[in-house]
């Protein structure tokens, strides 16, 4: 992908001055706009069931803000104070709806109110965990920076266009209002996904190729081969396949040496502030992450999952269900299983801008019924499960947002380093205000009924159990064509997960926008040249998402 032009006025000289998240005009909008971002998530997702990216909608605010004639509100129209403002609001959104409201949903559903405060605190454990870990990773060879994060490049372009204007912002504009009001249009009652073009657009033709086929079969396979692919599993079978051989792959690439690379001498020497601006792509350099690092993170990241895992069951009283040694080994699978959870959902969002937290978690909740979990203990293990991914995701995007503004910063690798900081403390923020949130206001909503749907499946499955074991057969059936393509794509392509993943998610059409998008992509290539057409399409593209993003938000109105 080619990284977009460094916007005026946005070149950091050292990493002490990239803004603070502390500044009071930053911090006392963060909050707002996380407050605002917390009650977009909780109505999305007891509504439509779906979360929405609400990191454009900070960004426009941002620079709204920057722009009344006000000495202390001017200074918002850094891009990098809106990139933090952006960061909050949409890690609070996420936060708030997926990672804390769908967990303590569960066990209110099984019968069990008293459990719901002891799994709101679990659940603060898991989001807190899930943020660090990838606060850690990103930008190492498992998560690389220079990968496609779909949404954070839609949040970049969005900000530099507004810092820049001109031809840039015309033509964001432009791809913005066709996906913010294409996504208006419905075909039988369905919203256009343009959203999906946008991701076809920037990302991976390999992945998004396979995530199109996938959404395809998900959308068709009922109508044209009689299969209804949902009722028997092959998508979640897909996904344990793939998302097995992933793990090894991930594993490989942990503990594979690294074999030392001759480096010409002219490049052995430290690059100088002109050379560094120069050439603000960085396209050769290597992940801020090295192999010993990343390493430590995702050890670290199990030991603080596995803890947390024992916070859950010794506030949920789980000693009366287990023995000591029982207990030992739930905590020890929970924390396996949520950070193995993190990890697919991330490599899914990384690729493709969608993350099947929902269908991954489910996985889980099955394997935890072969075992014969009782019942408490399965709710609280599939909800602490459910409590991580997402946040994840989602600071992945934004710190690829920031990564893409950044790319000025002299010396670069301390400027990276010290702006990813800010925006995980601007994340952070947007985590308590979400966690304040809804400890004020789950009661109201359950009480009234409004619970995710999500949650009501989770608990409807964990009260009936296997009733069926025809779903574990096809599941470890269709594991293996899922394990071979993952298998054959290799660690880069992911294609064996993106494939589950369009698997599925029913999104009708989505498949037509996405096949056709990367049909266009390769012609326009041939057009235009390679490097020309990479530019404008992945501003065309960030513009879709980003209008389909505010359409997204804009439906809590109607709602």
């Amino acid at each position: 992908m080619t990284n977009p032009t460094i916007p005026k006025g946005a070149v950091l000289n050292g990493p002490r001055s990239h803004p603070r998240t502390v500044e009071p005009v930053v911090l006392v909008l963060t909050i707002v706009l996380s407050v605002l971002g917390a009650f977009i998530g909780l109505h999305l997702i007891t509504t439509l069931g779906v979360s929405a990216n609400t990191a454009v909608i900070g960004a426009l605010v941002a620079m709204l803000v920057g722009r009344i004639p006000i000495n202390q509100l001017r200074k918002m129209r850094s891009i990098h104070r809106q990139n933090l403002v952006q960061s909050a609001i949409s890690g609070a959104t996420f936060a708030a709806a997926n990672s804390l409201l769908v967990p303590i949903a569960v066990p209110f559903l099984i019968g069990r109110r008293d459990l719901v405060w002891p799994m709101l605190a679990g659940a603060a454990i898991g989001l807190a965990v899930d943020a660090w870990v990838l606060f850690r990773v990103f930008d190492s060879k498992l998560y690389p920076a220079k990968a496609t994060w779909p949404a954070g490049v839609a949040a970049a372009e969005t900000m530099i266009a507004g810092d820049e204007g001109g031809r840039k912002a015309a033509l964001l504009g432009l791809s913005g209002l066709v996906g913010f009001a294409g996504s208006f249009v419905k075909i039988a009652g369905a919203a256009l996904p343009f959203s999906a073009a946008g991701v076809a657009l920037i990302g991976n033709i390999w992945a998004l190729g396979m995530f199109g086929v996938g959404l395809g079969f998900r959308q068709y396979a009922q109508e044209w081969f009689g299969v209804d692919l949902n009722a028997m599993y092959i998508p979640h079978g897909f996904m344990v396949g793939a998302g097995l051989v992933a793990l090894v792959q991930a594993l490989v690439l942990l503990f594979r040496r690294e074999r030392a690379k001759p480096v010409p001498e002219r490049a052995a020497a430290p690059a100088s502030p002109e050379a560094e601006a120069a050439a603000p792509g960085l396209a050769d350099e290597p992940p801020s992450v090295d192999s010993r690092g990343l390493r430590r993170a995702l050890g670290e990241g199990y030991l603080l999952f596995a803890l947390g895992a024992v916070i859950v069951a010794l506030l949920g009283g789980l000693i009366g269900h287990f023995s000591v040694p029982a207990l030992i080994g739930w905590c020890l699978l929970a924390g396996f299983a949520a950070l193995v959870h993190e990890l697919i959902v991330g490599l899914a969002a990384m690729h493709s801008g969608w993350f099947p937290a929902f269908a991954v978690t489910l996985i889980f909740l099955v394997l935890g019924l072969v075992i014969g979990f009782p019942t408490v203990p399965l709710a609280l293990f599939v909800a602490y499960v459910a409590a991580t991914g997402p946040a994840f995701a989602d600071m992945g995007y934004d710190f690829k947002a920031g990564w893409i503004v950044r790319q000025g910063g002299v010396p670069h690798r301390l400027v990276e380093r010290a702006g990813r900081k800010q925006q995980y403390l601007a994340g952070l923020v947007g985590f308590a205000v979400a966690l304040i949130v809804v400890a004020l206001v789950w009661q109201s909503y359950f009480d009234s009924g409004q619970i995710p749907p999500v949650a009501k499946v989770y608990a409807d499955t964990v009260s009936h159990g296997l009733t069926d074991t025809s779903m574990l057969v096809n599941i470890l059936l269709w594991a293996i064509p899922g394990a071979a393509i993952q298998l054959i794509g290799g660690p880069n392509r992911q294609m064996g997960v993106l494939l589950a993943t369009g698997l599925l998610i029913l999104s009708p059409y989505a498949c037509w926008f996405v096949l056709g998008a990367l049909v266009f992509r390769i012609v326009w290539g041939r057009v235009r040249g390679r490097d020309k057409a990479a530019t404008e399409l992945n501003l065309f593209g960030a513009g879709l998402i980003a209008g389909s993003s505010v359409t997204d938000v804009s439906r809590i109105v109607k709602g």
